[in-house]
């Protein structure tokens, strides 16, 4: 273990790739973790690999977990339709019951078994107001959770979980990570990917991806069908 070591959660999406930049340009030596939990757009962990490889991780782990056994969600369960309309009010059907609770519980398990106190995930402002747990509230009962429920934490040395997006909106996460050299275009946002790695452009994610590239002027290198 050194004090420069991180662990980052890590999808093929631009949030996390943002955070793997930025932590990147300060030297941080990172701990890539990402879960194939059963969603729909599985094919998400290609971008997820490439990301990290192009990053230059110390280690990248995928686990399998079956959220999608659970249900519940547009994004684990084919039998509901992923929102084209645009982002509405509440909690959308595209939130995964508990699944940042799920996926930061294997983070603290990482932490302790590799001894690193430094936990990174990229939500951010426009998650958070629809997702519960994206909001500031639920990273800070997290952190109280790793205080306790840890043995790093017990001996004093408690794992935090760090949201260094959490303020930010799309357009100022991507502007973020340009200044810090992403590659956007093998990162993906997308609910609905097809075979190829292209974008439906119609799901919600699509919708606020294409209007932070769109509010910056500059056109977002993915593909899109």
């Amino acid at each position: 273990m050194t004090a420069n070591e991180a662990i980052l959660l890590l999808s093929g999406g631009l949030d996390s790739a943002t955070v793997a930049g930025l932590l990147r340009r300060d030297g941080r030596v990172l701990h890539a973790l990402s879960f194939d939990y059963g969603q729909r757009h599985q094919n998400e962990l290609d971008y997820a690999r490439a990301v990290a490889q192009t990053m230059g991780v110390a280690s990248h782990r995928i686990l399998k977990i079956d959220l999608g056994g659970l249900g519940g969600s547009a994004l684990t369960d084919a039998a509901l339709a992923v929102p084209e309309t645009g982002v509405g009010e509440g909690i959308p059907i595209t939130y995964v019951p508990a699944r940042n609770t799920v996926f930061l519980s294997y983070a603290l398990a990482l932490a302790e078994v590799l001894g690193v106190t430094d936990i990174y995930v990229g939500v951010n402002s426009q998650d958070y107001s629809g997702y519960p747990d994206c909001r500031p509230a639920f990273i800070d009962a997290f952190n109280h959770l790793a205080a306790v429920a840890t043995k790093l934490g017990v001996e004093g040395a408690a794992p935090q979980i760090h949201a260094p997006l959490q303020q930010l909106r799309k357009a100022g996460i991507i502007r973020a990570g340009l200044d810090v050299g992403v590659d956007y275009s093998l990162t993906r946002s997308c609910y609905q990917l097809d075979s190829a790695g292209r974008s439906c452009g119609r799901c919600d994610a699509c919708r606020l991806r294409l209007a932070a590239f769109a509010e910056l002027g500059i056109a977002d290198p993915a593909p899109y069908r």
